[in-house]
């Protein structure tokens, strides 16, 4: 399979599908990067409602240029509302957990998706993992408990936020597989069309007055968010989830070099040692899954972080 992908012909677009991945990662550790400067000043909910906003710019022009109809015919409904609830759920508690704790190590219990992702593939698609990758699960587990860190501070409720965020995120991979006959736009405006109505009232209670320039920057999360999306999207009808999986792991990365040119934030030992073994757990994951007969399917990259 990896020889023909290399052919001549078909050179070219796995070196676009890679830049392209790249290039939508860094957009979502960017993107992360002024949605902790803006929680730091404004409530989650008043970020997530304007962010919307933002979104819809860019989403609602897609759906009528790809003449989708969201809201005529609804796939699945109740699917699209539980999913749309848990992007909305993992999207507060992400912005929730960067208030207090550092880029990186949010996005370390996000990069555990691969191995809560086979956990619940299990048990709700009925999915079948062999005994290789169950281990590495386990040790992914182990990745996890050793960047929480029981024994410190940081075993607390900033920490768990991201846990479970990182988990619903995952949830949210595996509805994506049962909802593959929805336009990928479609599917952004119901998620952006939920977080807005529920963040939109849960900011009542502390909206906060800005400056134009703090509206823009609200705004152009949902933009940034939206396009880094589309970016990996494209991505990945260019090049194999097989091959692209690897490079999420750049976000990682990435929210260790913002959090240090930004926020002066070090990652300690022990989210450096646990983050590392998610990562090899999850590469040995995605490469198992690379090894067997059926494809991989297109859902198993993470296409919506925050």
């Amino acid at each position: 399979m990896l020889r023909n992908l290399l052919r001549p012909d078909n050179r070219h677009a796995l070196t676009m599908g890679i830049v392209l991945v790249i290039v939508g990662y860094f957009l979502f550790a960017l993107n992360d990067v002024v949605a902790k400067m803006l929680v730091a000043s404004f409530g989650v909910a008043q970020v997530l409602t304007i962010r919307a906003i933002g979104a819809f710019m860019v989403l609602v022009p897609l759906v009528r240029q790809q003449r989708e109809t969201p809201f005529h015919n609804v796939h699945r409904p109740i699917l699209q509302t539980v999913r749309a609830l848990l992007i909305t759920l993992d999207t507060s508690l992400f912005y929730a957990a960067v208030i207090y704790l550092p880029l990186a190590d949010v996005m370390t219990f996000y990069m555990a998706g691969p191995i809560y992702m086979t956990v619940a593939s299990h048990f709700l698609l009925g999915e079948r993992a062999g005994w290789r990758r169950w281990t590495a699960v386990l040790i992914g587990f182990v990745g996890v408990v050793i960047a929480l860190d029981p024994s410190a501070s940081a075993f607390s409720a900033p920490a768990w936020f991201a846990l479970t965020g990182g988990l619903a995120y995952a949830l949210t991979l595996v509805l994506n597989r049962s909802l593959a006959q929805t336009g990928d736009a479609t599917l952004g405006i119901y998620q952006g069309l939920a977080t807005f109505v529920l963040a939109g009232i849960a900011s009542i209670f502390d909206w906060r007055s800005f400056t134009l320039a703090e509206g823009a920057s609200m705004l152009l999360l949902g933009v940034i968010g939206a396009f880094a999306h589309l970016v990996v999207t494209r991505s990945l009808k260019l090049a194999p989830v097989s091959i692209l999986a690897p490079f999420q792991y750049t976000l990682l990365l990435w929210g260790m070099v913002f959090g240090l040119m930004f926020f002066d934030d070090v990652p300690g030992t022990n989210m450096l040692i646990g983050s590392a073994i998610i990562v090899i757990a999850g590469l040995f994951i995605s490469h198992r899954k690379a090894q067997k007969i059926e494809p991989v399917p297109e859902t198993d990259l993470p296409a919506h972080l925050p």
